[in-house]
């Protein structure tokens, strides 16, 4: 479990598949260096990885066939940014929303601009997930725990206004329109709805 507050930005070092055809992301992540342990769980842009791989400060994550399918990771090569977080403690704060890790599909930056002292980031998601958005509900994006500020039926977007800080510590400051994103919405949406639709015989 995680809340969507990123705590770093690590650096991709490589995404590899090695000779037993697993794949391999190794990311350097100095703030980290001594904390996570092996099979720890750690959110790399919003999906839940085990640390398989400790060397200094770079982790190793094994990264299944179905997750380079259902992710952002094939926009990953060595020198991105990646926004990590730690996966929840009991004892510590409980700042964003609730974050599986779990992402449910990935949307595509429609614009990504300056208004003003702050930004506007408007993502395009896939249709059959737009029923879990509404106005000022929380969305993660990449990871990061946001709120939905306006909805676009004309053209299927989400808007989100983000902090400058926001832009400095995560990596939407190298995010541009076109590119995909990580997309995780409220697991009580989901929930919400599966009690809604089923059946009496399925109760």
């Amino acid at each position: 479990m995680f809340t969507g507050l990123v705590e770093t930005t690590g650096t991709v070092v490589s995404l590899e598949q090695n000779e037993k055809g697993i794949w391999r992301l190794t990311v350097d992540a100095p703030v980290f260096a001594g904390t996570p342990q092996i099979g720890d769980s750690v959110a790399n842009n919003g999906c839940c990885l085990t640390v398989v791989a400790i060397e200094g400060t770079r982790l190793g994550f094994d990264v299944l066939d179905e997750t380079l399918r259902k992710t952002s990771f094939s926009l990953l090569k060595p020198g991105s940014a990646v926004n990590l977080e730690r996966s929840l403690l009991p004892t510590a704060r409980m700042g964003g929303h609730f974050v599986t890790g779990h992402v449910d599909a990935t949307g595509t930056i429609a614009s990504l601009r300056r208004e003003g002292a702050n930004y506007r980031l408007c993502v395009r998601p896939p249709k059959e997930f737009r029923k879990y958005l509404a106005y000022k509900c929380s969305v993660a994006v990449d990871g990061i725990s946001l709120t939905v500020a306006a909805l676009n039926d004309a053209d299927g977007t989400f808007d989100i206004w983000l902090i400058p800080h926001t832009m400095a510590e995560t990596n939407l400051r190298e995010r541009k329109a076109g590119e995909p994103v990580n997309l995780e919405f409220d697991i009580l949406a989901k929930y919400v709805e599966r009690l809604t639709s089923v059946s009496d015989t399925e109760r």
